[in-house]
């Protein structure tokens, strides 16, 4: 063991990464050695002498943002987390992809002590990275004052070929150059190789003419291994002026050091296997057994002192700021804890007590509409919201709503037609803090977005999705926009609030539940359609945020129609039908499933007694219903595509109406 003079050579620096990662997916038997091998120079000069973090404080505010996007090669960062000093201690490094462990097989935010987001499906950790360097720009336009700039930082990612060949990366990179996110730093590991062997069959991009068409500053021809090369291009990174972002364009080598798989797709996604272990010891220079890093290696990579001074030098610089400017300070610390403004359940209790009186009947888009232009003047710049070119028909716009562009702080971002980058940016910002994001786009194309959402979820994000033209209610535009699968596919996303409101009042209740809920996102699915106005006793109004309820009861119910969103009206129509006939019928409001499904048992049984037959009714796929009304219970809905007709001609062609609702409850009488 060297002693406390010992000073580390560089190559055993950036070997202690080759060495762990290596060892690591050998002992788990799985994992992808080869990108951490081949970054593993870019990666120490990027941690150990330019980012900006602290090891102790792995949440401090102002500190640079650093995402691996191409994320299966997580023991690169878990590499870098230990030997830095974060409490990632050897033992879970010892423990990679096992259960429970620390070190899961792709970073995952929440689980590993800094880590920024949960990276791994390609190309989203690039998406949250421009996410959270608009974020980082807002805040700063928003807060910094002239000699008192606490927030700024920048935002680093790792990007491989996989991360560039994903559409999402085209979506989330023409964004970025377009809103001139200057602090955000894109490293390619340009190692020409993914599972499939050498990417030159199947990937040929000019990526650095790419990136310069979109706006972006390119450093192209970086030997990955030259660490002053490296050194060099961050370097004209930091000197830059900040109007657009960088991309560095790294040339590595695959799995450098390990003399017979180097440069193949052998050392990609699998371990080297313990001879080529050995011999990769020999070929670097490694004499250390597994899992032993020496004492100096340790001390060059320690960034606890630098952090803490770090971090200390902005909490200095914040106290200055605070002591000139307290009320934007107190506004800022309000804003990265996320807690909603004083004042917040009065203004939901108006919006709710305006909307039941008002008693309109809108399309719940509109009710959207109406509750954003209530809420936002409450949330300030932190509810930022958005929509894929369809701010006209989503109706995600309000009177307070300022263009988010390059040179302009504001509120609303034109997302263009990007709807996977627009989920997943907005993740983004919901990890930097300082925002509770809203995006909008039409309900059949969630599909697009789909894998952002599930990694919304899978990450708990304080995220909001509007969802428009929600049902074959579209009417004329015809089975391509007509959704019938998606609000059930999005309600089986495990996390994920689906709230489809009825009228005004469920919508304000559902926008106000959307802000408040910190530990998971919510889409909000609204009609194109208008929705009647239901009346209903203020003891239904309070239970709306229960996700289930009675909304329209009868003396002697014999059985219970459960309904959503512009179905409600069926539902109600079919039960004044009903009751013309003798049959006594209650109707169920299930705004939002989740949420009923975590309410106590008592309560459930009361809205839905096991005991009453039951019918659902809702414009879409009917399969997920038979978990309320069973299989002895009878569905109402759409179990094939649409049709192109007016919306009435729709529903009356497919059967979703009033009629066919009181047959199915005749039905199971």
């Amino acid at each position: 063991m060297p002693d406390s003079s010992t000073i580390a050579t560089h190559a055993d620096v950036v070997n202690a990464i080759r060495a762990l990662a290596m060892d690591a997916v050998q002992k788990a038997n799985s994992g992808h050695p080869g990108m951490p091998m081949g970054m593993a120079e870019i990666a120490a000069a990027l941690w150990r002498r330019v980012l900006r973090h602290n090891p102790a404080n792995p949440t401090w505010p102002d500190r640079d943002r650093f995402v691996l996007s191409n994320g299966h090669g997580s023991m690169l960062l878990y590499a870098l987390l230990h030997l830095t000093g974060y409490d990632l201690p050897m033992e879970e490094i010892k423990r990679f992809r096992q259960l429970h462990s620390k070190t899961p097989g792709h970073p995952e935010v929440g689980v590993t002590p800094g880590v920024e987001t949960t990276t791994g499906p390609l190309g989203q950790g690039l998406a949250n990275a421009v996410g959270m360097a608009i974020a980082e720009k807002l805040l700063a336009a928003e807060f910094n004052r002239p000699g008192h700039a606490v927030v700024d930082h920048r935002t680093w990612v790792f990007v491989g070929d996989g991360c560039l060949m994903e559409g999402i990366s085209h979506e989330a990179c023409s964004l970025a150059g377009v809103l001139g996110l200057g602090k955000l730093v894109a490293i390619y590991d340009d190692n020409g190789i993914s599972i499939d062997g050498k990417v030159a069959g199947w990937f040929r991009d000019n990526t650095p003419m790419r990136f310069a068409a979109y706006g972006w500053n390119v450093i192209p021809n970086v030997d990955g291994h030259d660490t002053k090369a490296i050194e060099g291009a961050l370097a004209e990174v930091l000197a830059e002026n900040g109007r657009k972002p960088t991309l560095i364009c790294c040339k590595t080598v695959i799995g450098k050091g390990s003399p017979n798989k180097q440069g193949t797709d052998g050392v990609h996604g699998a371990a080297l296997g313990e001879k080529e272990v050995a011999a990769t010891r020999a070929a670097i220079g490694w004499t250390h057994a597994p899992f032993e890093i020496p004492e100096d290696v340790y001390r060059a990579w320690d960034q606890r002192a630098r952090g803490a001074d770090l971090e200390s030098g902005w909490n200095a610089r914040f106290a200055a700021y605070e002591k000139a400017h307290p009320e934007a300070a107190a506004a800022l610390r309000t804003r990265l804890a996320g807690a909603l403004p004083a004042g917040w359940k009065d203004a939901v209790a108006a919006l709710v007590a305006k909307s039941n009186e008002k008693a309109e009947t809108v399309a719940t888009r509109k009710a959207s509409q109406l509750a954003i232009e209530a809420l936002a003047p409450h949330l300030g710049n932190g509810f930022v919201g958005g929509s894929a070119d369809l701010t006209g028909s989503n109706l995600t716009n309000w009177s307070g709503s300022k263009l988010v562009s390059d040179t302009q702080l504001g509120n609303y971002i034109s997302f263009g037609v990007r709807e996977f980058a627009m989920a997943a940016i907005a993740s983004g910002m919901s990890l930097h803090g300082g925002f509770i994001p809203y995006t909008g786009t039409f309900l059949t194309f969630s599909d697009y977005s789909r894998n952002a959402l599930r990694m919304a979820a899978l990450m708990k994000l304080r995220n909001i999705f509007v969802f428009t033209h929600d049902s074959i209610g579209l009417g004329e535009d015809g089975p391509t926009h007509q959704s019938v699968e998606q609000v059930s596919s999005l309600r089986l996303i495990p996390g994920m609030d689906v709230w489809r409101p009825c009228d005004t009042v469920e919508t304000a209740i559902a926008w106000a539940a959307a802000v408040e809920r910190t530990d998971g996102p919510t889409s909000l699915v609204l009609s194109r359609q208008n929705a009647p106005f239901v009346k209903r006793e203020a003891a239904a109004i309070d239970a709306i945020r229960r996700g289930g309820y009675v909304i329209s009861d009868a003396a002697g119910a014999r059985a219970a129609i459960l309904a959503t969103g512009t179905e409600m009206s069926l539902a109600l129509a079919a039960q004044k039908a009903l009751a013309a006939e003798g049959v006594a019928v209650r109707v169920v409001s299930m705004p939002c499933t989740s949420v009923f499904d975590r309410q106590d048992a008592a309560w459930k049984a009361s809205v839905l007694p096991r005991s009453m037959p039951k019918v659902s009714v809702e414009a879409g796929i009917t399969d997920f219903w038979r978990k309320y009304v069973g299989l002895e219970g009878a569905c109402i809905g759409v179990d094939r595509f649409g049709e192109s007709a007016p919306a009435a001609e729709v529903y009356a062609f497919l059967g979703v109406d009033a009629a066919h609702v009181a047959a199915a409850v005749r039905s199971v009488l």
